[in-house]
């Protein structure tokens, strides 16, 4: 364990179902609520459109499986996991896409734990919000000044 009581190494899921538990363990450690869907089938995830009229199953046999969980509370944060080991993960509207399934539950601790800010800049007049991760890794999106909501601009630095 690290200093802050969690695990100095990074969990890994390798299911859905695997990333799902690691979720409610996230919302259950910061007291959130955490609603979840599932869609099962290559006629049900979001990136098999091209799965034929009633196909369920991917060429292997397998059922791909994406999950879609929303947390109550501010701030406001989705996370869709894709069956090809990655997630987007919505943070009081801004997107991150591509993040690798394993880097969820330390993403959301570092949001829900008061790590996230938002990295203001004069001129040009930019703004990012950051997301920093154990081992000096951070995700970075930038948005719009007019998007910022009051979470977002009480997170300014």
């Amino acid at each position: 364990m690290d200093h802050s009581g969690r695990r100095a190494h990074q969990d890994h899921f390798p299911t859905t179902e695997a990333a799902v538990a690691a979720l409610y363990a996230v919302a259950a450690e910061h007291g959130r609520e955490i609603e979840v869907t599932h869609d099962i089938g290559a006629d049900q995830t979001s990136r098999r459109g091209a799965a034929g009229f009633g196909v369920t199953t991917d060429p292997d046999g397998s059922l791909p499986h994406e999950a879609y969980a929303e947390f109550g509370g501010l701030p406001r944060v989705s996370v869709r996991l894709f069956p090809e080991d990655d997630a987007l993960i919505t943070v009081e509207g801004v997107v991150f896409h591509d993040v690798p399934r394993d880097d969820v539950p330390a993403f959301l601790h570092s949001v829900f734990g008061g790590l996230a800010h938002v990295r203001g800049r004069s001129f040009p007049p930019t703004a990012s919000l950051v997301v920093p991760l154990a081992g000096d890794r951070t995700y970075r999106e930038h948005l719009a000044a007019h998007l910022l909501t009051p979470w977002l601009s009480s997170r300014t630095r």
